[in-house]
């Protein structure tokens, strides 16, 4: 195959999960339920938190903020399926291609940061409840969520920059519904030796700690609550971390699954499955397992769906 210069390249074509025509209807009314459903919990959680003052904690804070990543990683990546779908086409713009994964390596990075520093907040109130407040003041909470943006912001740059300098061959069809980083330098007609080192030591780092964090966090919490004489206090303890714990699994679980399946070869369609499932149903699934789980944030909810102040 003759190589071509990435500045020749116009397009992407995102395969997606199928070429069947008879199943494009489906899909494109999957993607959107799924799209709508996740934009619609993750708004209700933030104006919930924004119009309740009893929810004005670190906590509900750090929740915001993963509810507002939640929206945007899923409008980075769904958006331009439907309309794809909706088209009758698979192609994406070359820059659109790079702005895309560019996004998908922000917010889904900041998910895992953030996902630390809410670990990091529960270790505190159970450990250290009477230096909660002090510990977790406002300066610190936004200081916390700046650092993750500016981490993850610098790694997916690094990324997106290195994907720059590469030239790609004839083939440009990427077998995903989005801009996959690992499926756009395999496309490459350069040397990627660089980006694939990349991908290994800097992923694994930039995931590893953030997951250290949270085993650290939770063998404290766990080690802590033991000691407690109290069952109600160890029951209390444990259910304020039920949710979040859920959300870790689901995140972590959902992201082994793409692991194990980019480990196997020949099988595109399951990588793609097992990527939708780490891309879009964990952002769909959060503001139910926070809700559901949390009285707090169920009355928060009750008081904004029937338009009464919270007192």
């Amino acid at each position: 195959m003759e190589p071509r210069n990435h500045t020749a390249v116009s397009e992407f074509l995102l395969l997606g999960l199928t070429d069947d025509p008879a199943l494009q209807p489906l899909l494109f009314s999957l993607f959107l339920s799924m799209y709508l459903v996740t934009i619609l919990g993750n708004l209700l959680i933030i104006l919930a938190v924004s119009s309740d003052p009893h929810l004005h904690t670190p906590m509900y804070f750090f929740l915001c903020n993963l509810s507002l990543n939640d929206i945007c990683i899923s409008t980075t990546t769904i958006p331009k399926s439907l309309v794809n779908i909706q088209a009758h086409t698979q192609s994406i713009s070359y820059s659109g291609c790079l702005s895309q994964l560019y996004f998908v390596l922000i917010f889904g990075g900041l998910e895992n940061c953030l996902l630390a520093v809410m670990a990091y907040d529960r270790y505190v109130a159970i450990c250290h409840p009477l230096r909660y407040m002090v510990i977790m003041n406002p300066c610190l909470c936004v200081l916390l969520v700046l650092l993750c943006l500016l981490v993850t912001t610098v790694n997916a740059l690094l990324h997106t920059l290195m994907v720059l300098r590469l030239s790609f061959c004839t083939d440009l069809g990427i077998p995903h519904f989005f801009c996959e980083l690992s499926q756009v330098i395999t496309l490459s007609c350069s040397d990627t030796l660089i980006n694939n080192l990349l991908i290994y030591s800097v992923t694994s780092l930039f995931a590893g700690i953030p997951l250290s964090g949270i085993i650290f966090s939770y063998t404290q919490i766990v080690s802590s609550v033991l000691k407690m004489p109290s069952m109600d206090g160890r029951y209390k303890a444990f259910s304020t971390c039920g949710s979040h714990l859920l959300v870790v699994s689901l995140f972590y679980g959902t992201g082994l699954g793409v692991y194990m399946s980019s480990a196997v070869p020949g099988t595109s369609i399951k990588n793609v499955v097992a990527s939708m499932m780490y891309m879009v149903v964990p952002q769909m699934l959060n503001p139910f397992i926070y809700s559901l789980r949390n009285r707090e944030m169920k009355g928060a909810l009750r008081h904004l769906i029937r338009g009464k102040p919270s007192l």
